[in-house]
């Protein structure tokens, strides 16, 4: 398993801080222990050198029971070794015990080890079973015996390991302080950072996609010469581009909605005008050729579909512009036993299904704009799928709004077209002919009289069921103000 490594910025830096100081703190406290290591060691080899064997070769008297024979231990510090070899083999070894001398042991590797030492008097670091770590060396005794001499390690150890203990001491105590300091450091320093983080979150946080959106205010940049004034200065350019960006889309959406609208007024009363024209040919009671009937008849329709049209654009030019929508108690189970008794008869071929509570549901909005979804959701159904299609109609009144779910066992909508299926003159068949078809702003005017009631509208579809679903809130909507 991976150890735990901070994915912050800040913990990064402070972790890279306190992992620099701590290898810095290994190589001085390792060098500084070799170094005293090493002087010690050297001590202890320069007594080995003046002491010249001569507690070594003063053990060759042992054997005599003279007392003036005795092996000499003057000067001789407390723990000193020595040992004579002849022909590689030790024959007496002793240690300096409260200025007399006490007989060592020798196992057959410690032998081995005092007789592989080599006899030019510098100093060897050995283990004896007896007594632990020493430092020898061994000389030619006058006789062509080796006379061996040892000062005990012990001292040495305890010094570097007291040192070591400081040093860990001291150098833990430095590593806490840097991580504390060096976190608090950091942090003060990534300040303009933080404040970079939290103006490109709440850009991230804006809603971009449509309408007049307010641009953070720059952020502020103490000196551009370091990285985070680099940083700070190229947001505030780039806030700067997306800001004008959005203001020059903003513009051309508002001329668009203004010629949408200008239009639709415009259109409204020459097609009305072609309209009563065509009706008033077609009830002429004198002889109408056939082609000249069928003519009306299809004038007098294409004006129909072209009054459905203005009035769509002309209701889409209001809910873009905030116009007020009325507001009043609407009966929503009323509208949907209606819209369904229409649809019903509209599309024989079809099944239609209600799943309604048995309370009557109402809410809070434009009665005759509400009947327009519903109707708009049904015949979107109905012109969707094929004859003999089951389409459900839900209502369901639940603590968070009213939910109503036109759901269909149909082939479902393209993946290609779910992301824009609100959007205007969106037509799921390209290629059919427009006579067959909607304007394509059915499901758009169903997604703005929802969002202009404080709502929301939603699809979810996949082969064999698409369900499109529209909230409304219980109450007074405040986007029905205008």
């Amino acid at each position: 398993m991976r150890p735990p490594f901070p994915r912050s910025l800040r913990g990064q830096l402070t972790a890279g801080l306190v992992a620099l100081l701590a290898l810095a703190c290994a190589a001085v406290g390792a060098t500084t222990v070799l170094a005293l290591q090493g002087f010690l060691v050297g001590r202890l080899d320069q007594q080995l050198s003046a002491s010249a064997g001569r507690f070594a070769a003063s053990l060759e008297h042992e054997a005599h029971p003279d007392a003036d024979n005795r092996p000499d231990t003057r000067g001789q510090a407390d723990g000193t070794f020595g040992a004579r070899l002849l022909r590689g083999t030790p024959t007496q070894a002793a240690v300096v015990r409260a200025a007399t001398d006490a007989a060592v042991p020798l196992t057959p590797h410690d032998r081995r080890t005092l007789a592989a030492l080599p006899t030019d008097g510098s100093g060897r670091s050995v283990r004896l079973s007896a007594l632990g770590g020493y430092r020898v060396n061994a000389v030619t005794g006058d006789d062509g015996d080796i006379l061996v001499t040892g000062l005990p390690l012990h001292p040495v150890e305890e010094t570097v390991h007291r040192l070591e203990a400081v040093e860990a001491a001291v150098f833990g105590g430095a590593l806490l302080a840097t991580g504390v300091v060096g976190a608090l450091w950091v942090r003060l320093s990534l300040r303009p950072l933080r404040r970079v983080t939290a103006t490109a979150a709440d850009v991230a946080e804006l809603p971009l996609a449509s309408g007049e959106v307010a641009m953070p205010a720059p952020v502020p940049v103490a000196d551009p010469r370091t990285e985070v004034g680099q940083v700070g200065t190229a947001l505030n350019r780039m806030l700067g581009h997306v800001g004008s960006a959005l203001e020059q889309r903003h513009a051309g959406e508002e001329r668009l909605r203004r010629f949408a609208a200008d239009a639709s007024h415009e259109l409204r009363t020459p097609v009305a005008n072609v309209r009563g024209h065509a009706e008033l040919a077609l009830r002429h009671r004198g002889p109408v050729p056939a082609p000249v009937r069928h003519a009306l008849e299809r004038i007098h329709a294409e004006s129909q579909r072209m009054t459905r049209l203005v009035d769509d654009l002309l209701l889409l030019a209001r809910l873009d512009a905030g116009r007020a929508l009325e507001r009043a108690p609407v009966d929503l189970t009323r509208l949907v036993l209606d819209a369904t008794d229409d649809a019903r008869a509209a599309g024989p071929d079809h099944r239609w299904l209600l799943d309604l509570p048995e309370t009557a549901v109402t809410v809070t909005g434009d009665e005759h704009r509400l009947h327009q979804v519903i109707g708009n959701l049904l015949a979107n159904a109905r012109t969707h799928t094929p004859a003999g299609t089951a389409v459900t109609v839900r209502l369901a009144d639940g603590p968070d709004g009213v939910r109503l779910t036109v759901a269909d066992d149909g082939p479902g909508v393209p993946d290609e077209l779910r992301p824009e299926i609100f959007g205007r003159f969106v037509r799921a068949d390209h290629g059919r002919s427009r006579a067959a078809g909607g304007t394509g702003l059915g499901l758009a005017i169903v997604h703005a009289v929802a969002t202009a009631h404080g709502g929301t509208a939603g699809l979810r579809s996949r082969p064999g069921r698409t369900e499109f679903t529209v909230t409304l809130p219980h109450g007074d909507a405040g986007g029905l103000g205008g």
